[in-house]
């Protein structure tokens, strides 16, 4: 299937053409015939599967054939999104896809002075791209009037409720019309998230891709057992090395995140840490670099998994692994999107073997092992390390979090295979801009 066939407007259409899109992926296909129907929809989908296109494209569309007041534009649509790096790439998609359509945007987010957002809104806008907080708190200063609205959307509904966003949506659902077409997007579908889609949508179509579980095909991943204190040698290294351009490196910490930053930069390769205490300008500013190869190396907290956007990255690395294992293909999605290929390298240190574990038990794969590396752990290091755990856990501490039952031997990290779990590799779908 092509964009063609799903009956779009000419103008949409030259515009996927100039972004050099030509095929719809699943979520697109399957979400936008639904969309231009005008009917709610209830889209289980993750990041990376071209679910911002899914709403964006269809959204443009239906606005494009409504009649426009030549002096006053209202707002026509609200897309309600958690974060505000995912605020700015779901407005840079409107961007995109609707440069031909003569419709405007705006995105508001807080963190930042209010004043050129609310001067946008002056202007007059005919879609709002939101988080919740800058929101209501620019609908109480009456610069937001949402009586016009005809379609409303909630996007990452798991994350706005993992922020603790469920009162703010709340209270936006309270003063928007009833009479409305709603479009619902999570990438899981727990019973609270349910209940939440229950009380937005009105008999909605359901489409579903993408299994939290699946990584992509495309993914290459690999793991290497190294020391704790060995970690930022190994980045460096491979840092060093010809086969990495652009990396986004993850850590578990804000503070993490500013280490490892400060420890690339030292040794001469430019880098920049992007999470939630940094100031917002210096977070677009970061992403801004990264995207445009002015910065080699970001490093980023969870919180940017399910919100960096980067075309054409050919390399993640978790310099460490996550305790839970959802976020892994969260944050390893961030490459091998579109169809592209890509490479994902995890560093295990003794003590995250349990991670290690999960996360393999949840894809279905077995991660291969790298053993030929400068700092590869042996059977002496993990012994240590769960000597440690079991010291502390004697003087009534927390000890970590590993299972020691399948302890590697040999030399080099490469041997620990007894960690690995379950066989067959998960499928995802390439997306667009997500």
């Amino acid at each position: 299937m092509t964009f063609n066939e799903l009956n779009l407007i000419e103008p949409i259409l030259a515009a996927l053409k100039t972004e050099g899109y030509t095929k719809p992926t699943p979520i697109q296909q399957k979400a936008i015939p639904y969309i231009l129907q005008k009917r709610d929809l209830l889209g289980c989908a993750q990041t990376g599967t071209g679910k911002t296109a899914a709403f964006a494209i269809p959204i443009l569309q239906l606005l494009s054939a409504l009649p426009q007041e030549r002096n006053k534009r209202t707002i026509k649509s609200l897309i309600l999104t958690p974060t505000r790096e995912l605020a700015l790439q779901i407005g840079e998609s409107f961007g995109a896809y609707g440069r031909n359509t003569g419709l405007k945007h705006t995105v508001i987010f807080g963190g930042v002075s209010q004043h050129p957002q609310t001067e946008a809104l002056k202007r007059g806008i005919d879609i709002l791209v939101a988080t919740p907080g800058r929101l209501l708190d620019l609908m109480a200063q009456k610069f937001i009037d949402l009586r016009d609205l005809q379609i409303f959307v909630l996007d990452e509904a798991d994350r706005m409720l993992d922020m603790g966003f469920v009162h703010d949506v709340r209270k936006v659902l309270n003063v928007i019309p009833e009479k409305r077409q709603s479009l619902f997007f999570s990438a899981t579908m727990a019973p609270e998230i349910m209940k939440l889609a229950d009380n937005i949508l009105v008999e909605p179509a359901k489409v579903e891709v993408t299994p939290v579980s699946s990584t992509a095909h495309t993914i290459q991943q690999k793991v290497y057992y190294v020391k704790k204190g060995d970690k930022k040698n190994l980045l460096i290294h491979l840092l060093k090395g010809d086969e990495i351009d652009r990396v986004l490196v993850f850590t578990r910490t804000k503070h993490g995140a500013d280490r490892v930053a400060r420890d690339v930069t030292k040794a001469g390769i430019q880098a920049e840490a992007i999470h939630g205490n940094k100031s917002q300008n210096a977070r677009v500013r970061a992403l801004d670099n990264f995207k445009s190869s002015k910065t080699r190396v970001l490093v980023a907290t969870d919180i940017a998994a399910r919100g960096i956007d980067v075309d054409d990255l050919n390399h993640v690395i978790n310099f460490e692994l996550p305790n839970e294992p959802e976020t892994y293909v969260h944050r390893i999605g961030r490459t091998g999107r579109a169809g592209a290929s890509g490479t994902a390298l995890s560093f295990c240190d003794a003590e995250e073997t349990s991670y290690l574990v999960s996360i393999q038990k949840l894809i279905s794969k077995n991660v291969p092992v790298v053993d030929n590396h400068p700092y590869p752990m042996t059977a002496k290091d993990f012994a240590e390390a769960a000597s440690t755990v079991k010291e502390q856990k004697s003087k009534g501490g927390r000890g970590g979090r590993s299972r020691w039952g399948n302890k590697p031997s040999g030399n080099g990290g490469g041997q620990s295979r007894s960690h690995n779990a379950g066989s067959g590799s998960g499928q995802r779908s390439g997306g667009n801009r997500n």
